[in-house]
C-alpha cells in the first residue's frame, strides 16, 4: 500500500508524532485521569498546557516582551471583523479609515469585512494582473492617519507570498494575516503591530485562532466589540475570559514542541525552501503544467498549478488518489490544482508528488 500524503490547504496535515502523542494521551493526560477535552480551562492541568504553549510560541517566533499572545476563536474570517473592531479607534481620519493591499482572495475577503466598520482604501491591488504578485511598495497609495495597513502575507488560494515585511513609512501599523505560513519562515515580529492566523493550516486543528498584538494597540476597541473579542479584555484574562478552544491549544502546543525538536523555525525554513524548489522545478520543466505566479512572489506553502489541457483534470486527480496523493484539487474559485506543503508535509511527500507529475505528463 502506498503511503498517504495529504496536500489539503486546511484543515491540513499534522506531524505524525503529534497525532501519536495526542492518541496516547487521549484518555489520560499525564496521569490526571482526564482527557484534555474534559479538563476545566481554569484548572491547574490545563493552565500548565496553556502556559507552555504560549512560552514555546514566544520562543519559536522570538516574540518581543511588549507583545501579547492571544488564543481566540472565530478563525481568520472572524478575525477580519475582530481586528477593525479593536483598531479603527486608532484612525486619525474622519470617517475612520483602513488601508489594504489586495494580493488575492483572502485579502479581498478582509477588505469586504472591514468595510462594515470603517472607510476602506485599497492602497494597491494586483487583481488586474491575475494576482500574480505583490505590487511594488513604491506604488502603494497609503492614507495619512489610517488606523492600520492590512496585508495577507501568504494567499492560500492564489499562491502569492510576501518574501519580507514591506518597508512603509514609519509609524504605519501593519496587520498581517499569516494564517498559511506562520512558523514556516523566520519573521521579525517587531515589524508588525498585529500578526494573526487560523491554526488549521500550519499549527493545529480548526477552531483556534492565534493573535500576536503589540501592547500599545490594546484598549482601543469599539463599544460594539463583543467582550470576548476585545483584545485588552482577552489579554487581561490570559485568553481565559471565556472558555477557549482547549483541545486546539493543546494540539498547537504539541506542534510547537515538535517544531523545537526539528531545530526551530530557521531549520524548518530551510526544509521548506528545499521542498518548494523541488516542486516548482517539476512544474516548470515543460509547459504541461503551469504556475501563474511570478517567481519572486511564489509561495513556499501553497502552490496552485494548472494542467495545459484541463480536460485531463479528473484523470490527474484520480491517478493521484490511487497513489495516496490526496486533496490536490484547487480551490473552487480558481480551479486547477493546489499542493499545500506546510511544515508537517515531509519531503518524501513532495518527492512522491513530483514523481507522479512526471509520470502523468509523460503518459
Amino acid at each position: 500500500m502506498n503511503p498517504v500524503y495529504n496536500f489539503s490547504a486546511g484543515p491540513a496535515v499534522l506531524p505524525k508524532e503529534v497525532l501519536a502523542q495526542a492518541a496516547a494521551e487521549m484518555l489520560d493526560w499525564h496521569g490526571s485521569g482526564m482527557s484534555v477535552m474534559e479538563m476545566s480551562h481554569r484548572g491547574p492541568e490545563f493552565i500548565s498546557i496553556y502556559q507552555q504553549a504560549v512560552a514555546d510560541l514566544r520562543e519559536l517566533l522570538a516574540v518581543p516582551d511588549n507583545y501579547k499572545i492571544l488564543f481566540l476563536q472565530g478563525g481568520g474570517l472572524g478575525e477580519n471583523a475582530i481586528i477593525p473592531m479593536n483598531l479603527v479607534g486608532l484612525s486619525a481620519t474622519q470617517p475612520a479609515s483602513i488601508d489594504f493591499v489586495q494580493t488575492g482572495a483572502w485579502s479581498g475577503k478582509s477588505i469586504k469585512e472591514a468595510a462594515k466598520y470603517a472607510k476602506v482604501n485599497v492602497a494597491a491591488s494586483s487583481q488586474a494582473g491575475g494576482f500574480a504578485g505583490v505590487p511594488p511598495v513604491s506604488e502603494w497609495q497609503l492614507t495619512p492617519g489610517a488606523a492600520y495597513l492590512h496585508i495577507c502575507t501568504n494567499e492560500t488560494i492564489d499562491g502569492v507570498e510576501f518574501q519580507e515585511a514591506p518597508q512603509v513609512p514609519g509609524g504605519t501599523t501593519i496587520v498581517a494575516d499569516m494564517s498559511s505560513h506562520i512558523l514556516s519562515r523566520v519573521v521579525d515580529v517587531s515589524q508588525y503591530g498585529v500578526i494573526f492566523g487560523g491554526a488549521q493550516k500550519n499549527i493545529g486543528p480548526a477552531g483556534l485562532t492565534v493573535v500576536i498584538v503589540r501592547e500599545d494597540l490594546l484598549g482601543h476597541a469599539l463599544d460594539i466589540c463583543p467582550s470576548a473579542f476585545d483584545w485588552a479584555n482577552v489579554a487581561e484574562h490570559e485568553s481565559m475570559y471565556n472558555t477557549p478552544p482547549t483541545y486546539g491549544i493543546y494540539i498547537a502546543g504539541l506542534v510547537f514542541q515538535w517544531l523545537k525538536r526539528q531545530g526551530g523555525v530557521a531549520a524548518m525554513e530551510q526544509r521548506n525552501i528545499e521542498k518548494a524548489a523541488l516542486l516548482y522545478a517539476a512544474l516548470d520543466a515543460d509547459d504541461f503544467y503551469q504556475n501563474r505566479v511570478a517567481p519572486p512572489y511564489r509561495s513556499r506553502m501553497t502552490i496552485p498549478f494548472y494542467l495545459r489541457d484541463e480536460s485531463l483534470n479528473e484523470a490527474f486527480l484520480a491517478g493521484a488518489k490511487q497513489r495516496g496523493l490526496l486533496q490536490l484539487k484547487g480551490h473552487k474559485s480558481v480551479g486547477g490544482m493546489r499542493a499545500s506543503i506546510y511544515n508537517a508535509m515531509p519531503i518524501e511527500g513532495v518527492q512522491a508528488l513530483v514523481t507522479y507529475l512526471n509520470e502523468f505528463a509523460g503518459r
